[in-house]
C-alpha cells in the first residue's frame, strides 16, 4: 500500500513539473513554417516599401490589370459644327460654394443630334425618376421627394449651362450630387438635353 501511495506521488509531482515547466514565458513554440502570416508588414495603401530593407519579393505596390482604363480617360477633343477641334480637360477646380463662378463654364461638347441623343439617354438613366422625361417634375419620385422643379418653371428655364452642369456635379437643395454616376462629358451632354426641355421641346 505504501508502494502505491509513493508511486502516485512520484507520477503527481512528475506532472506538477512538467505543467510548471511548460509555463516558463522564454520557452520557444517550436519552427516557425509561415512568418509571414503571423509578423506581416503593415503597407500603407499607394505606398511602396524598399525591398531590401523589408520586403525582399519586390514591389507591394502592384500594377493594374493589364487593359484598365483610368477614371479620368475620357475623351476631350471634339470637333464643333465647322470642324474646328476643342481641347477641354473638363478639370475645372471649383468647390461647391462656387456657384456664381460656374455661369463662366461653356459646354465643350457640341451640340449635334448624336451629342443630343446621347443626353437624352443619360438623362432618362440618371435624372428622369424625379423630374420626369420631359422635364416636367412629374417622376414618380417627385410625387415623395417634394421640391422638384419643372424646367419651364421661371426659376430653372433660363439658367445657364454652367449652373445645370453645377448643379449635376454639386448637386442642388434636395438634389444629391451626380458627380459619381456621370463623368463630366456626360454631365455635359445632359446639360444639352436639359436646356432643350426648357425650352419646352
Amino acid at each position: 500500500m505504501k508502494m502505491n501511495n509513493r508511486l502516485a506521488g512520484l507520477v503527481l509531482f512528475t506532472a506538477l513539473a512538467a505543467g510548471l515547466t511548460s509555463c516558463d514565458r522564454t520557452q520557444r513554440t517550436g519552427w516557425e513554417f509561415a512568418p509571414n502570416m503571423y509578423n506581416s508588414v503593415g503597407y500603407e495603401a499607394q505606398t511602396q516599401i524598399d525591398k531590401n530593407a523589408i520586403n525582399p519579393y519586390g514591389m507591394n505596390m502592384r500594377l493594374p490589370v493589364e487593359g484598365t482604363v483610368a477614371r479620368r480617360n475620357y475623351h476631350t477633343t471634339f470637333k464643333t459644327g465647322d470642324s474646328t477641334e476643342v481641347h477641354d480637360l473638363m478639370i475645372y477646380n471649383l468647390t461647391r460654394d462656387d456657384v456664381e463662378a460656374s455661369e463662366t463654364l461653356v459646354n465643350p461638347v457640341p451640340l449635334n443630334e448624336k451629342t443630343l441623343a446621347e443626353g437624352e439617354v443619360l438623362f432618362k438613366r440618371n435624372c428622369s425618376h424625379c423630374h420626369g422625361a420631359t422635364g416636367g417634375a412629374d417622376g414618380k419620385v417627385a410625387d415623395i421627394y417634394n421640391g422638384v422643379p419643372s424646367y419651364t418653371s421661371d426659376a430653372v428655364k433660363n439658367l445657364p449651362a454652367g449652373r445645370i452642369f453645377f448643379a449635376i456635379t454639386y448637386g442642388k437643395g434636395r438634389m444629391w450630387p451626380h458627380a459619381a454616376q456621370v463623368n463630366p462629358e456626360e454631365r455635359w451632354k445632359i446639360v444639352h438635353f436639359v436646356q432643350k426641355l426648357q425650352k419646352g421641346s
